[in-house]
C-alpha cells in the first residue's frame, strides 16, 4: 500500500511561496533525491501549472536542473482539475471522486506518493487520506501568501525532525 505525504517549502510563518525563497545545493539535491524515489505526485492544478516549467529543457540549465526534470518527468503524475481538459506527458487528469481515484491509488501502488499545492492536501485531509506531512521551513518571514494548511490545522503527532540542506529544518508529523 502506498503512503501519501504532503510536503512542501515553507516560511516560518507558515505560507508556501516558491518565489520568496532560496534553495541552496544541499536542499536541491534533497529534492532530486525525493522526486526520484516517488511512485508518483498528486497536483493540484496550479500547482502542476507551475510544475509544468520541467517539461521542456532549456539550455541555460545546470547539470542540476537537468537531473531534476528527468527524475520529475519519469515519475507518474495525477492532476486533479475541474477545469484542465488535457495534461502533460507522464501525466493522468483526474476528474470526478477525488477520494475514490486516490484510495485506488494508494491500494494498487506501493512506495510513496506525493501531494502537491495545499488546497488538494486539504481536501485530501478532510478525507483523511493524507499518511505523512513534511514541512520544510526555510528562515524567512512572508507575513503574505498561501498558507501550507489551507484550512484548519488537522490534528497531528510530531515523529521526526531533520536539518536539511544549508538552513532548513523539516518538521515531519502524521495524522493523530
Amino acid at each position: 500500500m502506498a503512503k501519501l505525504v504532503f510536503g512542501m517549502n515553507q516560511s516560518l510563518d507558515g505560507f508556501v511561496d516558491h518565489t520568496e525563497m532560496q534553495t541552496g545545493p544541499a536542499l536541491f539535491r534533497h529534492w532530486i533525491e525525493h522526486v526520484g524515489g516517488l511512485t508518483g505526485s498528486v497536483y493540484g492544478r496550479r500547482m502542476y501549472d507551475t510544475m509544468r516549467y520541467w517539461d521542456e529543457d532549456r539550455p541555460e540549465w545546470s547539470a542540476e536542473l537537468r537531473e531534476f526534470a528527468t527524475v520529475w518527468r519519469r515519475q507518474p503524475k495525477w492532476v486533479v482539475s475541474r477545469s484542465l481538459k488535457s495534461v502533460g506527458p507522464n501525466a493522468t487528469l483526474v476528474v470526478g471522486d477525488v477520494g475514490a481515484v486516490i484510495r485506488e491509488l494508494k491500494a494498487r501502488l506501493a512506495g510513496e506518493i506525493a501531494v502537491s499545492g495545499p488546497e488538494l492536501a486539504r481536501s485530501l485531509t478532510d478525507l483523511g487520506l493524507i499518511d505523512e506531512y513534511r514541512l520544510y521551513f526555510h528562515p524567512v518571514v512572508l507575513g503574505h501568501g498561501k498558507p501550507f494548511f489551507a484550512g484548519p490545522r488537522p490534528p497531528l503527532r510530531h515523529v521526526a525532525t531533520d536539518r536539511v540542506g544549508e538552513d532548513v529544518v523539516r518538521l515531519t508529523y502524521v495524522p493523530a
